[in-house]
Order: structure tokens, then C-alpha cells, then sequence
């Protein structure tokens, strides 16, 4: 019989190591050793309740700090005398639509937010000046500044992929050129000096290159150059128009929309112009390809369902999807800095929304609830972990 408890008190100590390794419960002082004739020791599970919560992964905390800026018309400041007309601010808020906060709050319209690739800054355009200008400004909305500061129109910033320059258009020698300066709005150059329209600059993620679209051959292509305006190089060089590039994360390749047939279908080539091949084939219009964080993935715009919709392929054209499935006009499709959600705005509701979907085309979510024009998502990287309660 002493055997027996010995045994059984061994047997109670180590269910207690193990309780304590495993579920970090206090030690318990051990119970006195039972001498009665009947032992019975039996190691209770902890409750439910008492089990540690799932701590929430890195990649989901790095995407709670992320921002969405957006333009909106919401606070309805007139733009001039009794006619009524609002203009367009710049807004921001959380990724899942809440502290939805007015940064720019001037009588004169503020378009198109574009993020610092560090996420600290915000490069817009704006016409408070008289014309439109590239203006900068913190992620708070704080130190708004005029960058350009030129009487021509001057829009359409590209952030260079290390955040030191900005690209841009500006119309300053009568015609549309393309432009670099600094972040500070030193330096302001004029990379394309040709007098046919040059428009729409996009970085390659090395920083090298600056691919755009001209129509100095009598149609628009898509050119590149390097990233102080030398070597500029047709790639596609066909009669069709050929418009908006849209870099591969490794900057081996480049989507653009092309209208060779009867309508506008996604390309996409080496960087070097060469392996021109078509990813979509249907009768509709298929526009505005971009590509997902991890290259794997393009979403892109088509009109194949009779209105306009947002759809996702693989890089390879394969496995065409309607994301977003809707009788109203879904366009401008942005991605999460993880890949994981593409916000995009909506005409369901009798004016337009900011929303956000699953990149399966599930969980599509309203963001912005408001009467008024939400529209033009900009998501900003993954932002410091530290700045955040």
C-alpha cells in the first residue's frame, strides 16, 4: 500500500509540472500526503477561461497600423460665391474605416493623396494657389507646402521608391512634360524636353528607371527612360494606344492597357519592351492594371459584365475573377501593403464610397458612410509599430 501512494503522489506532482509548464498557473503549495487506506489523486484541466488568449500576429498588427487617405467633398465649403459648388479635401482613417479625420481644409479643391514610401508624408495636388501645384504635407496634415510653385499646371506625383524625389507633369513649357525635384521641391528638372505630351511618370522599385507614356510617334506609347531623363526608349512601339504603366514589384516586367483590337485589354512585357503579350481577351474594356504587393496577383477594371467592375487575375492572365459583383460602377482598385484586401470606390449606394474587399471577393465592407464624394483610396505602408496605442 505504500508503494501505492508513493506512486500516486508522484503521479500528482508531476500533473502539477505539467499544469504550470504549460498553462503558466502559480505553483500551488503540495497538499500533506494521504494515509488513509484509499488514495485517489486526480489532475483536474484548467478551466476554459483561464487559458491564455492567442497573441495576434505580427503581420495582423502591422496592418492595424496602416491608413487609408481618400478625397471627399463631405464638409461642403463653397467654392465660389452663391454657386453651389463644394470643393474636395483630403481625408485619412484607419483600414477598417474608423477615425475618419479632415487633413487639408482650404476653399480650393485637394486631389489625388499619394503616400512617402516611409509613410510619414503625403504628396497631393492642389489648386489653392490659382493652378494646380504638387503640394506636401505630414501624415497628420500638419506642414502644408507648396512644392512646384509655378504658374503652369503642375499634377500627377510619383514618389521615388526611396522617398528622396517626386516625379511629375506639368504643362510649365506649353505642352506636358515630365519632371523630377527633390522631396523639398529643390532641384525641379525637366526630364522629357520633347514637345509632344509625356505623361503619367511611375518609378521602377529600384529607382533607375521612370517608365511614362507619350504620343511624340503619333500615338501613345510606353516609354522609359532612366531616372535622370536620359536613354528614353519606345517599348511598346505600336500604332494602338498604349497608356499607363504599371511596374512588377521586382521591376522585371510592366502591365499596361492597350487598345490593339476594338477595345482595351491588360499587357504586359519585359521591361525592355521585348515578350509583349496580351493577359485578357474579351469583348469588353479591361483597364487600369495593378499589380499586387507579391507580383502574384493584378486586379484591374472591365466593363465585361456590362458595367463596371473590379476584377483580379493571376500574373499570367489565368484565372480571371469578378471581385466585386455589383450591379453600380466599382472602379479604382488599391491594394493592402500585405496583398490580403483591395479597397476600391463604389456607386452602390447613389453616390460614391470607399470600400474594401477580401482579394477572394469576400467580406466587401462600406468604409465611409457619408451623402457626400468619398473617393480615391490611397493605402499607406505598413507604418512603425511604436506609434501605436
Amino acid at each position: 500500500m505504500k508503494s501505492n501512494i508513493r506512486k500516486a503522489g508522484l503521479v500528482a506532482l508531476v500533473g502539477a509540472m505539467i499544469g504550470v509548464s504549460v498553462y503558466g498557473f502559480k505553483k500551488e503549495e503540495p497538499k500533506k500526503e494521504d494515509t488513509s487506506p484509499t488514495v485517489s489523486v486526480e489532475q483536474k484541466p484548467p478551466k476554459e477561461e483561464t487559458l491564455p488568449k492567442e497573441p495576434a500576429s505580427l503581420q495582423e498588427k502591422l496592418y492595424k497600423t496602416t491608413k487609408i487617405a481618400f478625397v471627399s467633398n463631405r464638409d461642403r465649403n463653397w467654392k465660389s460665391g452663391n454657386i453651389e459648388e463644394y470643393n474636395y479635401e483630403i481625408y485619412v482613417m484607419n483600414a477598417d474605416g474608423s477615425e475618419q479625420k479632415r487633413l487639408t481644409n482650404n476653399p480650393a479643391d485637394d486631389w489625388f493623396p499619394r503616400w512617402s514610401p516611409d509613410g510619414k508624408k503625403i504628396a497631393f495636388y492642389s489648386s489653392r494657389d490659382g493652378n494646380d501645384e504638387i503640394y506636401i504635407m505630414d501624415a497628420d496634415g500638419s506642414g502644408q507646402k507648396n512644392l512646384t510653385n509655378n504658374p503652369a499646371r503642375d499634377e500627377g506625383s510619383s514618389w521615388s521608391p526611396d522617398g528622396k524625389k517626386i516625379a511629375f507633369s506639368s504643362r510649365r513649357g506649353g505642352n506636358i512634360e515630365i519632371y523630377v525635384m527633390n522631396a523639398d521641391g529643390s532641384e525641379q528638372k525637366n526630364l522629357t524636353n520633347n514637345p509632344a505630351f509625356d505623361y503619367g511618370p511611375s518609378w521602377s522599385p529600384d529607382g533607375k528607371k521612370i517608365a511614362f507614356w507619350s504620343n511624340r510617334d503619333g500615338n501613345s506609347e510606353i516609354y522609359i527612360m532612366n531616372a535622370d531623363g536620359s536613354e528614353q526608349r519606345n517599348l511598346t512601339n505600336n500604332p494602338a494606344k498604349d497608356s499607363g504603366p504599371s511596374w512588377f514589384p521586382d521591376g522585371k516586367k510592366i502591365a499596361f492597357s492597350s487598345r490593339r483590337g476594338r477595345n482595351t485589354e491588360i499587357y504586359v512585357m519585359n521591361a525592355n519592351g521585348s515578350e509583349q503579350k496580351r493577359l485578357t481577351n474579351n469583348p469588353a474594356d479591361d483597364v487600369g492594371p495593378c499589380w499586387s504587393p507579391d507580383g502574384k496577383k493584378i486586379a484591374f477594371r472591365s466593363r465585361r459584365d456590362g458595367n463596371s467592375e473590379i476584377y483580379v487575375m493571376n500574373a499570367d492572365g489565368s484565372e480571371q475573377r469578378n471581385l466585386t459583383n455589383n450591379p453600380a460602377v466599382d472602379v479604382g482598385p488599391c491594394w493592402s501593403p500585405d496583398g490580403k484586401k483591395i479597397a476600391f470606390r463604389s456607386y452602390r449606394d447613389r453616390n460614391f464610397e470607399i470600400y474594401v474587399i477580401n482579394t477572394d471577393g469576400s467580406e466587401q465592407k462600406r468604409l465611409t458612410n457619408n451623402p457626400a464624394y468619398d473617393a480615391y483610396p490611397s493605402w499607406s505602408p505598413f507604418l512603425p509599430l511604436e506609434n501605436k496605442n
